[in-house]
């Protein structure tokens, strides 16, 4: 085995990909030369690299050397290398991997990387000479912004801050090149953060402010060093996440025995409630039986009181029945009074004409009788 490519024991066991992860197009073009047991095992580790390095560097790096070492010809596990051991503040090994990479890929992309590591390590005069080597190659915007930062942090830290806000501020007020909005906010945040080193509180919060406006995928910290200068920090006290002592069993007893007379009161006042409903109900059934009786009684007094009134209809009609019947009779002897008078005043009628008007008043009298006869059945049907 090539030497540096021995199995450390540090090494962290294979891991396993969970179940329906991804991995990126670039991983799996780069691992298809390897054998399948080989590609599998290397594939695991960059992943947990990549899982790691915002949360656990020095673990992550650990991972990116287990896959570096299975398959150290591949720019990926260079790549892995490089970027978990910069994170992990190992400036010399990202150094190494860095500036192998270059020669591997042939890319000026990794300039601003590697100066920065250098002005890590504290040798600014290498810094400086890799800076200006990237300012004579193509580089893409956003690295020649990246580039631009580290020689203003390079500047700074060679005690000429002011010539480390004016590379910064003359780059914002008339840029060179067409900056993306990721540039933009990382260019902003360098100033503003320089601007605060240098007292300048208003001056920098303008700028983290202008920062966190563009940068919508929280590449920078801007929004946290906005909540510092506004005193809105958050200290948690690990006490209170202390989970509480088991509590004896004696007043785990009592707790119980207390919910126990807890319930059955509920349940007595659930009873109490139950009868009341019950009660209320019984009486709102009496009253309504109560208001149908009234009812009732009202209709059968209507009744009555219909049926006296065609009572007191037929006794009306009955006593005017009686009135005509009074008015037939006395004209019926009106009629036999005249009769008489007229036999007394002709005597000298014929016994023929007597016998016609006795027989005439004879009839007269029948069809009286008749007629009363008739009056007084009607006023028997009347009755009924």
């Amino acid at each position: 085995m090539p030497p540096g490519l021995e199995k450390p024991e540090d090494e962290p066991e294979t891991p396993v990909i969970p179940d329906g992860t991804k991995l990126s197009r670039g991983i799996k073009a780069e691992l298809k030369g390897l054998p399948l047991e080989l590609a599998d095992a290397v594939a695991a580790h960059l992943w947990a690299a990549g899982e790691l390095v915002d949360t656990d560097p020095e673990l992550a790096f650990r991972h990116a050397e287990a896959a570096r070492r299975r398959a150290a010809r591949l720019p990926i596990t260079r790549e892995a290398s490089a970027e978990t051991a910069y994170a992990a503040e190992k400036y010399d090994e990202a150094l190494t991997q860095y500036k192998a990479l270059r020669r591997i890929t042939g890319s000026d992309d990794y300039l601003p990387v590697i100066a920065d590591s250098y002005r890590a390590l504290g040798k600014h005069r290498e810094a400086l000479a890799t800076i200006e080597e990237g300012k004579k190659a193509d580089l893409d915007p956003s690295m020649a912004v990246e580039l631009l930062i580290v020689q203003a942090g390079i500047r700074d830290d060679m005690g000429q801050r002011a010539e480390a806000l004016r590379l910064l501020r003359n780059e914002i007020e008339r840029p060179t090149l067409r900056h993306p909005r990721v540039a933009q906010a990382r260019l902003l945040y360098a100033h503003a953060d320089l601007l605060s080193q240098e007292g300048d509180m208003e001056g920098a919060r303008k700028g983290f402010l202008a920062a966190a406006s563009l940068d919508t995928d929280a590449n920078t910290s801007a929004l946290e060093r906005l909540d510092e200068m506004d005193g809105a920090t958050f200290e948690i006290d690990p006490e209170e996440f202390e989970e509480p002592e088991e509590e004896s069993n004696d007043s785990q007893d009592s707790d119980r025995s207390d919910e126990d007379e807890w319930d059955d009161d509920e349940l007595d006042e659930d009873s109490d409630d139950d009868e009341s409903e019950e009660d209320s109900e019984e009486s709102d059934e009496d009253a309504d039986e109560d208001s149908e009786k009234s009812d009732d009684s009202g209709e059968d007094d209507s009744e009555l009181d219909d049926e006296g009134d065609s009572d007191d209809e037929d006794s009306d009609e009955e006593s005017e029945d009686a009135d005509s019947d009074d008015e037939d009779d006395s004209e019926e002897e009106d009629s036999e009074e005249e009769d008489e008078t007229a036999e007394a005043e002709t005597d000298e009628a014929d016994v023929s004409q007597d016998g016609a008007v006795s027989d005439e008043t004879a009839s007269a009298e029948g069809e009286a009788d008749e007629t009363v006869v008739v009056v007084e059945e009607a006023g028997e049907g009347f009755d009924e």
